[in-house]
This record gives structure tokens, sequence and C-alpha cells, in this order.
């Protein structure tokens, strides 16, 4: 399977008052095209700075970041970003918020076509009947999901996500989990997941990568091996609670803690 996503040996610290704070020491990333990849790893590791690198919001100090096949110097417009905070814009409806991407980068796409592609995805995640709302007259699971479905309106390569659902409570947060399996099934997309939740990574990830501490190499891949169509039951199977035991104590190694004795 052929990587869409390749990180090579990139470094990259950043310029503080005090000199130079090494966040990245030679980090090697691989996601193959049509797969989720869950990034963890303890905080301040630069999780979130392989994210903007993908993006092309910022440039490693060394090494390469390639995307399709094509070194990433810039930005890029085939890149949707899903954050903690949805981000919504309270003067437009639900509706006008997940067009948004496509008035940028599709601007000569009829205004017909737009809006049947947002409602599509709208009645995707549930959100039928709340398009003409506003985002205060929403719940947070609900901003998120609108947030979601204006990431993915304009057929992004790649979704990167920096620990989108944090911010939730359990039952709203589990909820979204299987809206994304259920989202990747109807729309298949290469995704980059940054999260905390271990459970999260293994539910919708098909590989975990757990970054050391800073500055940040990749310690430890895992695979994860269960059917595509998996539901929240498969969290309390011992197949899954092994998986979560292995990745606590590969944080605990990252950390510089012993692992637990099983």
């Amino acid at each position: 399977m052929e990587n869409l996503i390749d990180i090579k040996d990139v470094t990259h610290a950043y310029k503080t008052a005090s000199g130079p704070l090494p966040v990245l020491d030679g980090l090697n990333v691989a996601v193959p095209e049509g797969t989720f990849a869950a990034v963890v790893g303890p905080s301040g590791c630069g999780k979130s700075t392989l994210t903007r690198l993908v993006a092309g919001l910022m440039k490693p100090d060394e090494g390469e970041v390639w995307l399709h096949g094509e070194r990433i110097k810039g930005p890029r417009k085939t890149v949707g970003m899903a954050f903690q905070n949805p981000v919504l814009l309270e003067w437009r409806t639900i509706l006008q918020n997940v067009i948004l991407p496509l008035e940028i980068v599709a601007p000569s796409m009829h205004g017909k076509d737009r809006e049947a592609r947002a409602m599509e995805l709208i009645e995707m995640v549930g959100l039928s009947g709340f398009e003409h709302k506003r985002p205060s007259e929403l719940s947070g699971g609900m901003r998120q999901r609108a947030s979601l479905c204006r990431s993915l309106v304009h057929k992004p390569e790649v979704l990167i996500m920096d620990e989108p659902f944090g911010a939730l409570d359990a039952f709203t947060r589990e909820d979204l989990w299987q809206t994304m399996r259920d989202l990747r099934a109807a729309e298949p997309f290469t995704c980059v997941l940054i999260t905390h939740d271990l459970r999260e990574s293994v539910f919708l990830g098909d590989q975990v990568i757990v970054l050391s501490g800073r500055p940040a190499r990749t310690q430890y891949v895992m695979p994860i091996n269960l059917p595509e169509d998996r539901t929240l039951d498969i969290l309390y199977t011992p197949e899954v609670a092994d998986m979560l035991h292995i990745l606590r104590d590969q944080i605990k190694i990252a950390q510089g803690r012993e692992p637990e004795v099983h």
C-alpha cells in the first residue's frame, strides 16, 4: 500500500528567549493512503508540531515531509483540519459554516452544488434539521459534528485531527468515535489523529504511533488488527485490553518511568 504521508528524519526546534527548544529529533512516520493513524505520546512531546508540518504550516529544520509523493513546501489546500475547539463562525449558520472551505478552494463551484455537498455530510453526522441554526444554538457535540463536516466537505487528501473530542463528556466523545467510523465507511479518507485517549486511538486507528518524550522520535508503532465494522463493544474485549496495556507501558517508558508488571 502506497504511503500518502511520509515524514523522513525530521528534526525541529522552536526559538525561545533562552535558546532553541528541541521538539522533534529524527522523527519518521509513514501513513498509507486510506488509513487512520492515531498518534499518542507524553504531553509536550511534539504531537501538534507534527500536524503543522503535515499541513505545510511550518517547515522542519532538517528532514522532509512528503504528501502523495510531493515534498511539502508550504500550506496545502488539500488538507482538512479539526481541532478541540470547533472554531465555527457565529454569524454564519451551520450550513454556511460547512460550506466555507468550498468557497475558498472551489470558488467556481455552483452554489447549489456546494449546498448539496454540505447537506450530504450534515445528514451523515445526524445534524439534519439543524443546518440553519447558529453555532450557539447547538451543544458541544453537535458543534464538533459540524466541524467534522466542514473539514471534510472539500474532500481533502488527508484529515488532521488535533484532540478534536478532548473537551467533550465521555458519552458524547464515544458517540463521535462511532460517527467517525461511519464517515470513513461512507467516504474513505486518510487521517492523522492526535489524542491522549488510548481507547480512542485503538477504536479509531489502523495503527497507533507512540512518540517518545521531547525531543520526539517514533518509539513504537502498533498495528490495530480489528474488524473494520467495529462497534464500541469491542473496547471491552481481552484483545483490546492487551493492546491498551502495551500502549500504556510504552507511554510510561516515553516518560522515563517503569512499565507495570502484568
